[in-house]
């Protein structure tokens, strides 16, 4: 057995980029056995391969993430989640029929209508599953505690949020749909983003300013790539809450809402502990 791991670690021959690879996730250094690449990294590339199809098609468990919701003390006050669905009937006709992703189904719309009573609420956050359930069921509860604890430790601002609503087989657009209904001022839709094969798990963050159906994308803010491997938490909440208090002040989102987010000093570490224990 000896004899075989030294005689495989011959033939491979290392690439001299291989001490970047503590950097980064892409494919580099990966070396050499003649004119391919090495079968343990041919391997891995096939399991990062098989775990990005799954994020696409592995149904999200709603009734998971509304327990995950249930346990988080900061959440209580926007629960029950509210379930909608678009009008996409199923994954494939999803994935065939993109702007069926971006409507509220009939019974949907209706419901979120018949909840819109009293002052319009401030900010609503709509979660859909998009082109990845793993992101939704790894990131939205940790990212949500993070962002709605720093809005209430705003002295100036007292944030009326509205519930949290889920959507089924849903594209950035159906945020759209529930902000309108719900009169509200601004909606962040949640979503899981396009697999890459080193990022299944990437979740999105998309704002908009008075959202109505037919709301064009050069109208929305968008941040990308939540996850601890990415952009952490803390970090994507700080620039989210920036955002959300200049487009209450200017009353925009968009290409006319600028990120300077960097010029503010970044919530304590106390967020950042909270991040890596939850």
């Amino acid at each position: 057995m000896n004899n075989v791991v030294s005689i495989n670690q011959e033939i491979v021959h290392k690439d001299p980029w291989e001490k970047l690879r503590q950097f980064t996730k892409a494919r580099i250094g990966l070396g050499r056995v003649g004119t391919s690449i090495p079968t343990e990294e041919l391997l891995r590339f096939q399991l990062s391969h098989a775990q990005a199809i799954d994020a696409v098609h592995v149904p999200l468990d709603v009734e998971q993430l509304c327990a995950k919701f249930a346990q988080a003390d900061v959440l209580q006050p926007y629960l029950p989640v509210q379930k909608l669905h678009s009008k996409a009937r199923d994954r494939m006709e999803y994935l065939q029929r993109p702007d069926l992703g971006r409507r509220l189904d009939e019974a949907s719309i209706y419901k979120v209508q018949q909840q819109c009573v009293g002052e319009p609420y401030d900010l609503v956050f709509v979660i859909a599953d998009g082109l990845s359930s793993y992101a939704i069921a790894n990131h939205a509860k940790p990212f949500l505690e993070i962002l709605i604890t720093s809005l209430h430790k705003e002295a100036n601002k007292k944030w009326k949020i509205a519930p949290i609503y889920v959507v089924e087989q849903g594209r950035v657009a159906v945020g759209d749909d529930v902000c309108e209904g719900l009169n509200a001022k601004q909606v962040i839709l949640l979503i899981g983003e396009r697999p890459g094969l080193s990022s299944p798990d990437s979740m999105g963050l998309y704002l908009t300013w008075s959202a109505k159906r037919g709301t064009e994308d050069s109208l929305r803010n968008c941040i990308s790539n939540i996850r601890p491997e990415g952009l952490p938490y803390p970090a994507a909440a700080h620039k989210c809450s920036y955002l959300l208090n200049e487009s209450q002040r200017i009353k925009l989102s968009g290409v006319k809402l600028k990120d300077r987010s960097e010029d503010l000093p970044l919530e304590s570490t106390t967020t950042q502990q909270f991040c890596l224990t939850n």
